[in-house]
């Protein structure tokens, strides 16, 4: 009796946790185990594909008017300059590098509005904006000599356009998956809006009340319409958390951004003199100034007209073929019809033809490298086209000026070096548009299904260092990159 007492008392300290041995002594219990840690809920983000997108393109749009538009308008007050004394003592170049200035500092600055989307938000970076852009024509409004210009109409203008356009550009596409390249193309519409509107007010403007009561209107039209718009203005960077690097120096390691940045360089070395010079090539033809301002409207009212419908064929064809036929046709354009517009018909033909597709790059840049490098990472990639593009936008109508000036004064050359700027610029898109080919058929090969099965806008969307070992190539059944120059596909 006693042993089995013992047996029964010593099996209930074991099973029994509050259990305590009659000596004192504490009895100590393996731990718990710990729980199994939950399994890790990936969110795929799924753009609504248009819903409220639809209000940041137009709040984009206005923007872009408001900011690119206005300053296409400079064209007028580079004629304006040119054919006045304003300000004694300037020249022909000092009025130039006003202009490019404003492009460039915009550009350059696009770090610094990299990090305040980041640390303050995107409508707060674009308050910024509105505060420097709206300050600038206030400040022109009161200068008295050429330096004062410059740090109004070119600096502080271009800061206001940096902040401005570098917070809103990447907005539109994150809302759109398949029409992604017709509302980046409709945003950048709203420039060729504004340029047409403002191209002949500025004008009007001048003639009327003068050229500094001309800044302060324009300045406080922008200041209303872009704190609209900028309130207006809605991300969705906590879904796509993109990636916000300023300055991402390994992109400088990858061909595709390479040949996407001389695409860039290219275009605005053209676009740049187009736009800023048809105004003036209409005085030397023997045009008035008024008649200069239309053509210069009419440049921007092609553009205007031409985006939307790049946007939407871009896609339903390729937004890289259509990216590149288009800058191909407008070197096309300046090099068969601008050099022979001596008179006021032809020049507003090609002013309407050659705007259609003359910003381009503005139009389909955005939608261009989502396609190229995925949505995450189209931040970081824009943000370094646009200080790449910092020298050509800066310099590019200083050198054609020069080049004017070299041949006495005729436009023959810079029309050339126009033509031949946009032609390059194709030729860096199209060899791109082969790599991203060569990354469709590997894609389609290590997914064993058809290369023509691979919807290039909604899968592959970040291209695949190219294959250098001819057996992988051939193991993948990937065609050679010549072969992919010539082979036509969506793309």
């Amino acid at each position: 009796m006693v042993l089995e007492k013992t047996i029964s008392i010593f099996i209930l300290l074991l099973s029994s946790p509050s259990a305590v041995a009659h000596s004192g002594e504490r009895v100590e219990y393996d731990e718990e185990p710990e729980p199994e840690p939950e399994p890790q809920v990936i969110v795929v983000d799924n753009p609504p594909n248009g819903g409220y997108g639809w209000v940041c393109v137009a709040a984009s749009a206005m923007i872009n008017g408001h900011t690119w538009g206005l300053n296409s308008s400079y064209s007028v007050f580079l004629a304006h300059y040119l054919a006045t004394n304003t300000f004694p003592g300037a020249s022909r170049l000092d009025f130039a590098f006003i202009g490019g200035l404003s492009i460039g500092t915009a550009m350059v600055v696009s770090p610094v509005a990299t990090a305040s989307v980041r640390r303050f938000g995107t409508n707060m970076t674009l308050l910024i904006g509105v505060f420097f852009e709206s300050g600038s024509f206030i400040g022109a409004s009161f200068t008295k000599s050429i330096w004062q210009l410059f740090l109004s109409q070119g600096l502080c203008f271009g800061l206001g356009m940096g902040f401005l356009f570098v917070a809103s550009v990447g907005v539109a596409p994150q809302w759109f998956t398949t029409r992604r390249s017709l509302a980046g193309a409709t945003a950048a519409a709203g420039s060729g809006l504004g340029g047409l509107i403002y191209s002949l007010a500025a004008n009007a403007m001048i003639q009327s009340i003068g050229l500094p009561w001309a800044f302060r209107v324009l300045g406080i039209i922008c200041f209303v319409v872009n704190t609209i718009s900028s309130l207006l203005m809605r991300d969705r960077n906590k879904l796509v958390k993109p990636n916000q690097l300023s300055f991402d120096y390994r992109l400088f390691r990858n061909l595709d951004f390479i040949l996407l940045s001389a695409w860039g360089i290219f275009s605005m070395l053209g676009y740049i003199v187009l736009i800023f010079s048809l105004a003036n090539y209409a005085r030397t033809v023997g045009l008035t100034a008024k008649q200069g301002s239309v053509i210069s409207a009419l440049l921007n009212l092609g553009q205007m007209i031409g985006r939307p419908p790049i946007g939407y064929f871009s896609d339903a064809m390729g937004r890289l073929n259509m990216a590149t036929i288009m800058t191909f046709l407008c070197g096309i354009f300046a090099l068969v019809i601008w050099i022979f517009a001596k008179s006021y018909g032809v020049l507003i033909f090609f002013a309407l033809i050659g705007g259609t597709v003359a910003g381009t790059f503005w139009a389909t840049i955005g939608p261009v490298a989502a396609e190229v490098f995925g949505l995450k990472e189209l931040p970081s990639v824009l943000n370094l086209t646009w200080l790449i593009i910092t020298l050509p936008t800066t310099f590019s109508e200083p050198i054609a000026l020069e080049i004017v000036s070299f041949n006495g004064g005729s436009y023959l050359g810079a029309q050339i070096f126009t033509g031949f700027m946009y032609i390059g610029a194709a030729a860096s898109l199209w060899a791109l548009r082969a790599r991203k080919l060569g990354a469709l058929e590997r894609v389609a090969a290590q997914e064993h299904r058809s290369a023509q099965d691979i919807n290039p806008v909604t899968e592959g969307t970040e291209i695949i260092d190219e294959v250098q070992n001819a057996s992988e190539k051939q193991e993948l059944d990937i065609s050679p990159y010549f072969s992919r120059l010539v082979k036509w596909r969506r793309v």
